[in-house]
């Protein structure tokens, strides 16, 4: 081929390129545009229309929030010991969305945790088998378990720390205490009526994670503890009280029981205890009935320790005077087909007796006399029909009869303590406003509560006054020869007076007045004429060999665990107490200490072993040994001499022997102790006190 014609052909073939380059071109900006158009319509439709939809999942694919729950307040006795804290545990939690099979994942971690029932197998398995972002699988797991699940590393399982509550005393004050839930929150005792204040405030935390579900960063919102409750409790006399309690239950046989110990000038309940009891720690575990708070959710009928209210009301009208004879001849009283008895036929009786001999049918005649409408207005002025105290929400209010339906048969029962129903919290306030001189006090269990390092006291609360200061005097002289002649001898004590009540009612078995079930109760107030305690015991169905009255059955406990209450508080002896006995500086003649010891020898200890402030005779140094610290300070005082005080209690030792010549002696150290030992036989300083 000729070289124009080559050249024609590649004319030929150029043209053709381009025709088809720009016939081409058309089609490919057509393809352009609309791809374009459908990658703007699908961002518009994902930024705009699908925002939130997808924004939502991102967070949950890169973002875990969980809430950390607060650190719940302590709970401390009057004297700073802790009765309840929290502790940091570890919860296992699941994210389901990266748990491919949830069956191999359950099953390793039951290995692990070994203790996994077939139930909780189940739920288990349902509960990772979702898509969700977080499930609990365990919360608060022991620190073993949580190391053997951490182990497997299992995808899609982590820990959290939570807080969970512990009681270090495990049973004691389990009632006033009550517990917690996992989630943090008080379900019984002060642990609930004081939720709000001890709970604090949630935080949370945020766990940023990559695509591969890796966390790189956190933000924390820590959580704000709760405040710490300071309560009136003692927890040695907590200890004493449900000690003595339990074993005076199991000694009678009794299905359970209950005390309560306060302060009646200040309402402060200082033990409470009820049996059967648990520990707070394993609440779950608690035998059926075993966390009702028999002092202040269990009614009961009084029995004659109600009597006492029946008096207020009689002396505080003027419709007797203690003198006043009542003739309770034939020891029966009938109304209608109904008969009331007494245990003996007491003859004519003084009104001050009818209280001291218990009789049902003097107490019945008198309370007709006050009459219906005078007999519940003191019933409710003492504080019964109503709850006594908002530390405890759930306390039973009572039961008491409108007057319009007090027949007399019905005021007959209200008058001797049957159909009236109250609790043992409601009946200690009642005897405490005698043995205070009349004033209705709001009991308490909570002293203070301290929050972000200011303690806010709870004031004492007057809520009325129940009767005259006279009226109480009489009343206590009264319940003093009840315990000194009467029904409660059972619970004299050998170094202080008692002003006591006891109380035995048949309880109501399906709707009939049981002739074998009994409640034994005593209550009253120790020392009589200067209360340091008001105390009451219950027991509840006694079967065993004392019998079911309350002065045998109840007196006995009362004895118990006001005798240890008065020695711990250290509690001046008003019945035959000690003097102090020393010698002058200077002379043979014994000075007049009655400025010097105003009050009675305060020990721990009362028996004729007992140390006593004597010396041999001689000018020296006296024996100060068994004396309070304040005595021993005000003795010494006196001498010129001034003492170093070393712990607290009673005085153990002293620095200087007794008899030592005062002339060089200006200081002396003193150790006090609690416990007071005895002394050694022969030792010179006790050996005059032995008999």
């Amino acid at each position: 081929m000729s070289e124009k014609g080559r050249s024609g052909l590649a004319d030929n073939q150029t043209f053709d390129w381009h025709a088809t380059l720009r016939s081409r071109l058309p089609i490919g900006a057509a393809i352009l545009l609309v791809w374009a158009v459908a990658i703007e319509a699908r961002l518009v439709h994902l930024q705009v229309f699908q925002h939130e939809a997808l924004a939502a999942r991102a967070r949950r694919q890169q973002q875990r929030t969980a809430e950390t729950l607060p650190n719940r307040g302590d709970i401390v006795d009057r004297n700073g010991r802790v009765l309840a804290y929290s502790v940091d545990t570890e919860s296992v939690y699941a994210v389901p969305g990266d748990i491919d099979d949830p069956t191999a994942v359950v099953t390793a971690i039951c290995g692990a945790l070994a203790d996994c029932d077939a139930a909780e197998r189940r739920r288990l398995v349902e509960r990772l088998s979702g898509d969700g972002a977080f499930a609990y699988v365990r919360r608060q797991v022991p620190p073993d378990q949580a190391r053997r699940v951490k182990v497997l590393e299992l995808e899609g399982i982590g820990f959290l720390t939570e807080s969970r509550r512990f009681y270090p005393n495990r049973e004691l004050a389990a009632h006033v205490l009550g517990y917690v839930g996992v989630d943090n929150v008080g379900l019984s005792g002060i642990e609930a009526s004081y939720d709000e204040e001890i709970r604090g405030k949630k935080g949370s935390t945020l766990i940023q994670t990559d695509a591969r579900h890796r966390p790189f960063g956190s933000v924390d919102r820590p959580p704000t503890a709760g405040a710490t409750l300071q309560l009136t409790l003692d927890t040695q006399l907590q200890h004493i009280a449900e000690r003595e309690l339990r074993l005076g239950v199991r000694a009678n046989r009794a299905r359970g029981g209950a005390a309560v110990l306060m302060d009646p000038w200040t309402g402060e309940i200082l033990a409470l205890a009820s049996y059967p009891t648990f520990n707070p720690n394993l609440f779950q575990d608690a035998q059926p009935g075993a966390r009702r708070n028999r002092a202040v959710d269990e009614l009961y009928e009084p029995g004659s320790t109600f009597k006492v209210v029946t008096a207020s009301a009689a002396l505080e009208q003027g419709v007797v005077h203690p003198g006043d004879m009542i003739d309770v001849r034939g020891g029966r009283i009938r109304f209608g087909s109904r008969v009331i008895s007494d245990t003996h036929d007491y003859g004519v009786l003084s009104f001050n007796d009818v209280i001291v001999k218990s009789s049902n049918v003097g107490a019945i005649k008198v309370g007709l006399q006050v009459g219906p409408e005078r007999m519940v207005e003191y019933v409710r002025r003492f504080g019964f029909g109503r709850p006594s105290s908002p530390d405890f929400p759930g306390e039973s209010a009572g039961i008491v009869w409108s007057p319009a339906k007090l027949t007399d048969s019905a005021l007959a029962s209200v008058s001797m303590g049957y159909q009236v129903g109250v609790t043992p919290l409601q009946m200690a306030a009642a005897v405490s406003s005698v043995a205070n001189g009349g004033e209705l006090i709001v009991p308490r269990v909570v002293r203070s509560i301290v929050r972000d390092g200011q303690r806010i006291p709870v004031e004492r609360k007057v809520l009325r006054r129940t009767i005259t200061p006279d009226v109480a005097s009489q009343l206590t002289a009264i319940m003093e020869d009840v315990v000194q002649q009467g029904t409660g001898e059972p619970a004299s004590l050998e170094h202080y007076s008692v002003a006591g009540k006891t109380g035995t009612a048949a309880r109501l078995v399906d709707g009939r007045y049981s002739r074998s079930e009994y409640n034994a109760s005593f209550v009253g107030f120790v020392p009589s004429r200067r209360p340091a305690f008001t105390l009451i015991v219950v027991i509840d169905s006694p079967r065993g060999s004392a019998g079911y009255f309350g002065g045998t059955v109840a007196g006995p406990v009362f004895k118990r665990i006001a005798d240890a209450a008065l020695r711990h508080y250290g509690i001046t002896p008003n019945i035959h107490p000690e003097t102090p006995v020393m010698v002058a500086r200077g002379g043979s003649e014994v000075p007049d200490v009655s400025d010097v010891a105003p009050r009675p020898v305060s020990a721990v200890v009362f028996d004729e072993s007992r140390p006593r402030a004597v010396t041999d005779g001689r000018d020296g140094f006296p024996d100060v040994r068994g004396l309070s610290a304040r005595d021993a300070l005000h003795l010494l005082a006196n001498l010129g001499v001034t003492a170093e005080l070393r712990g607290s209690g009673v005085v153990v030792r002293q620095g200087h022997e007794p008899g030592t010549d005062l002339s060089g002696v200006s200081t002396v150290v003193l150790e006090l102790a609690r416990e007071q030992p005895r002394r050694p036989e022969g030792d010179a300083a006790s050996s005059g006190a032995m008999p």
